[in-house]
């Protein structure tokens, strides 16, 4: 995209240092919005916020936990103070912790559970309040997961999760509406990124599973993110576009490690 879609919208996306979320955050920013920049790792949220200036794109960031409600507080603040106004909220920030359900540790299950579900309950409850505040609408997005729709072994936590983000992106319906404020989630499969690419043959094993013939690139996902941020979707709520070339169609599993 080139006409500038998002000019004068305001932006906060979380887990934004690479993968999905840096891709959202630069279309984003490419697209005229100006996006504050979320990551865990200061260091990669630097980077990667430098990575956007350097493309001619708005952009700030903002390091932390995206499970600390303080923080996501500090966030919706931080955003209207130095924009003016917050119109797009993209909780992409998770987290997958593999195990054996048998086994499966409570630090384990409350990290994925506060980060996954928490964070992204706190940043839509800020954001929606910034956005009813301001009485112009805006948008949120919910990053949930093939894994939301189809059972994947030794993931059982993380999957609970995600079938909760489209859970609630559907309940908020009913709150957000009154207010032009528009709700949807997307749900990733297999996608080629920094952390997927160092797993030894990823790309082989999804390219063969995958119906379309590869895995996702995190454009692809970016781009069915934007579309529901843009105003093409504002009469599109409550719903989950899944981007897996296919594969929950079939749901063929991968190999066990």
């Amino acid at each position: 995209m080139t006409s500038k879609l998002f000019k004068d919208e305001v932006a906060i996306v979380t887990g934004a240092g690479q993968g999905i979320g840096f891709e959202i955050a630069q279309q984003l920013a490419l697209e005229g919005a100006s996006v504050l920049l979320n990551d865990a790792d200061p260091v990669l949220a630097s980077q990667a916020t430098a990575a956007i200036v350097a493309e001619g794109g708005t952009c700030m960031a903002m390091s932390g936990d995206a499970a600390d409600v303080s923080l996501i507080r500090s966030m919706v603040e931080f955003a209207v103070e130095r924009f003016g106004r917050l119109s797009l909220a993209v909780a992409n920030a998770g987290l997958s912790l593999y195990g054996d359900f048998f086994s499966y540790p409570e630090e384990s299950f409350e990290k994925v559970v506060k980060l996954n579900l928490g964070g992204s309950f706190y940043l839509t409850q800020a954001a929606a309040n910034q956005m009813k505040k301001q009485q112009q609408g805006g948008s949120v997005l919910l990053v949930s997961s093939v894994t939301g729709h189809q059972a994947h072994k030794d993931l059982a936590a993380y999957a609970m999760t995600k079938a909760g983000l489209e859970m609630l992106a559907k309940n908020l319906v009913i709150e957000l509406s009154p207010f032009h404020i528009n709700i949807n989630a997307i749900a990733p499969g297999a996608t080629l990124t920094e952390r997927t690419l160092s797993f030894p043959g990823y790309n082989n094993v999804w390219s063969s599973l995958t119906p379309m013939g590869r895995p996702a690139t995190v454009q692809d996902i970016a781009h069915a993110a934007l579309f529901l941020l843009s105003p093409a979707s504002r009469h599109i709520t409550g719903q989950t576009l899944v981007v897996d070339g296919g594969w929950t169609s079939i749901s063929p599993a991968p190999p066990e490690k």
